[in-house]
């Protein structure tokens, strides 16, 4: 469906600032402009430098994920924001998508949705990632409260924040979406597995298993070292743990050490530029997230686009994303012992071939046109006459 003579504003974060929202608003960006014109309004500051837990915030890759854009909204200056409500009355788009992700961006997201013209508030669409932190406070749910309260249209990646989502804003309509494959980090069979663990010195013919992302509590990261301990008795297996720790480092360390496995797991805590993540992907049999907690995640579309078969947990979205016994398997949260079982299963029924087959099969299922679809239904009924 193209709603002809459209024109859309996309707010959100982009190049120079590096991680997964950043990646999503430029590509949503890139997939509109196909049939769209598109204003992309992005930050100048995303959070003050004594907030942020890692290293740096801005993307420090060779080749960068980029979409001409317009910064203007600096998340302390309420002027930036009176700006940015100013451009958007006179450019009059007809819908308004708004990337959210953290009650942080509420003053200044709920101000600037406070400050549209009343007909074009009601053209409004939060595109949530997150509707609520993994541990929310009072503090935060009363924020998004304040971000939310003006507008009428909404849409999620998951039956969890849905949920959430209807519970904080009764009024909300509320379409689901789903969180597409990140293929622009590579292609599928651009790099050989040999390939890959060759660039990354590995050894070429063990089985080796990816964990990769910030690593943050919720991430569940322990419970897979303790799981490590029962696979490695089974067979020689190596544990790639790959991303900045936002999180405490010792104590993964010392569990590491403390259950003998120093040998069988390498930790690299950075942020992976753009141009390296294929080759950690493509090195890996299995990528495996063991969450804790969970409403989606972009790593498992970045493994699906690079055909990497996922062991998760039942939490949030993920089981949505992940078929258990087709794409990938799914065991119960915070369980090495069913973590540890789902790995040896994988490896002694030779799952991978078979799971990778399928995820080719499904390829379109999280393509950038499910995502523009529910966009599109926005887009295309009068702001009066909107049902879902």
């Amino acid at each position: 469906m193209e709603i002809q003579s459209s024109r859309l504003a996309v707010i959100g974060l982009c190049y120079p600032f590096r991680g997964g929202i950043s990646h999503f608003s430029t590509l949503l960006v890139r997939a509109l402009r196909v049939r769209y014109e598109v204003e992309f309004i992005t930050l100048t500051r995303q959070y003050p430098e004594f907030l942020f837990p890692g290293k740096t915030q801005y993307d420090t890759s060779s080749r960068t994920l980029v979409e001409s854009n317009e910064p203007i909204i600096d998340t302390l200056n309420p002027v930036s924001w009176i700006k940015t409500a100013r451009a958007l009355n006179d450019s009059q788009p007809d819908l308004i998508v708004i990337q959210w992700w953290h009650p942080f961006f509420a003053p200044a997201f709920g101000t600037i949705v406070r400050l549209l013209k009343r007909p074009l508030q009601k053209r409004v669409c939060f595109l949530c990632h997150n509707v609520l932190p993994h541990e929310p406070s009072p503090l935060q749910k009363l924020l998004t409260r304040y971000a939310f309260e003006p507008a009428r249209l909404f849409i999620v990646h998951s039956k969890e924040d849905g949920k959430n989502l209807e519970t904080l804003h009764p009024g909300a309509i509320i379409r689901k979406g789903c969180h597409p494959r990140y293929s622009e980090f590579g292609e599928a069979g651009a790099i050989s597995k040999r390939e890959a663990r060759r660039a990354l010195e590995l050894p070429e013919q063990m089985r080796t298993i990816l964990f990769f992302g910030l690593v943050r509590p919720y991430k569940g990261l322990a419970h897979l070292i303790r799981a490590m301990k029962t696979v490695t008795s089974q067979f020689e297996c190596r544990l790639l743990i790959v991303g900045e720790f936002y999180d405490d480092k010792e104590p993964y360390l010392d569990l590491i050490e403390n259950h003998g496995l120093a040998d069988c797991i390498t930790v690299v805590d950075e942020y992976v530029p753009n141009e390296q993540v294929a080759a950690y992907f493509a090195a890996a049999d299995v990528v495996v997230l063991p969450y804790v907690s969970a409403t989606q995640s972009g790593i498992v579309q970045i493994a699906f686009a690079l055909e990497t078969p996922v062991i998760t947990t039942n939490v949030g979205g993920l089981p949505e994303a992940v078929e258990h016994g087709k794409t990938g398997l799914v065991v119960d949260a915070e369980s090495p012992r069913q973590l540890a079982d789902a790995i040896l299963k994988y490896y002694s029924e030779n799952l991978e071939l078979q799971f990778g087959d399928e995820i080719r099969r499904q390829a379109e299922r999280f393509d950038w046109n499910a995502e523009i679809r529910q966009i599109e239904a926005f887009l295309a009924a009068p702001a009066d006459q909107i049902r879902v």
